[in-house]
C-alpha cells in the first residue's frame, strides 16, 4: 500500500489543497470533515487520481467521536505516515470586553482541543510503527498578536507550544513534528471570520498578492518529502508584501 496521509478539515482551504497535492503524488488519503456534502465533493474530485481515499465525516471538537472513529479504522488504514492537523478557524473580531463568548468556545474547541484529540488518537499508531510526521497548522498570529485577535492569537500560540512539546515527547519514537505558520492567505478563512460577509472578507486581501492554499500545500509536501534524517521544526510563511500581521505594502487599487 502507498504511504497514507490523514488531513483534518480537508473540505476547504489548506486541507483541500494538501489533499490534492498528495493525491497527485500517489499518496493514499484519509480526509476528514464535518460537512458531509463537501467531503463527498472532495472525494469525487480526488478520484481522478490513481489513489485510495477514505472519507471520515466527524467533528474534531467531539472527543469520543474522534476516538471511536480512529480506533475503528480498518487495519490497513492505521498505518498513517503523515497527519496534518489542519482543522481550525477564526471567528469574530472583537475586543475581549465585548466579544461573543460562543466564538471563543468554537475557536478553543477546534484549534486546540480538536488538534489534541486527533493527535492523541493517531500518534500511538505512529509510535507502534516507529515513524511518522505530524504537521500542525498554526499562524503568524501565534507570535504576532494584534488588536481584536485575542483568543484566535491565543489558540495559535498554543499550537506553537504544542508543536514544540510534541516534538520533544515523540522524539524517541522517530516522529517528526512540523509547525506551519502562514501569514495572509486567501481562503475561506476570512469569510468564516466575518460570518459570511463577502465584501468585508474580500477587502481583507485588497492590494496584496496573498498566499494561496496551493502555496501551503507545496510547502507541506516539501517538508514531508525531505530525507528521513531532516526535520523542519517550525516554518513561518508570508506573502512578499507582508512583514507582520498588520504590516503590509498594499498596492493602490
Amino acid at each position: 500500500m502507498n504511504k497514507i496521509i490523514m488531513i483534518t478539515g480537508a473540505t476547504a482551504g489548506f486541507g483541500r489543497a494538501v489533499a490534492g497535492k498528495f493525491a497527485e503524488n500517489g499518496y493514499n488519503l484519509i480526509i476528514t470533515g464535518r460537512r458531509k456534502e463537501r467531503l463527498d465533493e472532495v472525494e469525487k474530485e480526488l478520484s481522478a487520481y490513481k489513489t485510495e481515499i477514505l472519507s471520515l465525516n466527524f467533528d474534531v471538537r467531539k472527543r469520543y467521536e474522534v476516538e471511536d472513529i480512529i480506533s475503528g479504522l480498518p487495519e490497513k488504514w492505521k498505518s498513517i505516515d503523515i497527519l496534518v492537523n489542519n482543522a481550525g478557524l477564526a471567528v469574530g473580531l472583537s475586543h475581549v470586553d465585548d466579544a461573543n463568548v460562543d466564538d471563543w468556545e468554537r475557536m478553543v474547541d477546534t484549534n486546540i482541543k480538536g488538534l489534541l484529540y486527533v493527535t492523541r488518537a493517531v500518534s500511538p499508531l505512529m509510535i507502534a510503527r516507529g515513524s511518522g510526521h505530524i504537521f500542525n497548522i498554526s499562524s503568524i498570529a501565534g507570535t504576532d498578536i494584534y488588536e481584536n485577535g485575542n483568543v484566535y492569537c491565543a489558540t495559535k500560540s498554543a499550537v506553537n507550544s504544542l508543536s514544540k512539546a510534541m516534538r520533544i515527547d515523540l522524539l524517541k519514537h522517530n516522529i517528526k513534528v512540523t509547525n506551519i505558520a502562514p501569514g495572509l492567505a486567501e481562503t475561506e478563512f476570512s469569510l468564516v471570520r466575518f460570518k459570511g460577509d463577502k465584501e468585508r472578507a474580500q477587502s481583507f486581501y485588497k492590494g496584496v498578492d496573498a498566499l494561496t492554499a496551493g502555496d501551503i500545500a507545496d510547502v507541506i509536501y516539501y517538508c514531508a518529502t525531505l530525507p528521513p534524517h531532516v526535520c523542519i521544526n517550525d516554518l513561518s510563511i508570508t506573502p512578499t508584501q507582508q512583514a507582520a500581521v498588520g504590516v503590509m505594502n498594499r498596492r493602490q487599487v
